[in-house]
């Protein structure tokens, strides 16, 4: 890819970016915190069962 366009996209993306209001950043923080807390209990469930069933043998 040509370099003098890649920086053209680049600074036409800063451009276009803006900081999200307080409203729009707390939806994304609770979405991000509520994928973490489904990631670790999908986890947590698959280590518990198959620390049942080690421990039943």
């Amino acid at each position: 890819m040509n370099p003098r366009q890649t920086l053209r996209n680049m600074a036409n993306t800063m451009k276009m970016a803006r900081k999200p209001d307080r409203d729009e950043y707390s939806q994304h923080l609770r979405l991000v915190l509520l994928g973490i807390a489904g990631v670790g209990a999908i986890g947590f469930t698959i280590q518990f069962v198959f620390s049942v069933i080690t421990f039943g043998r």
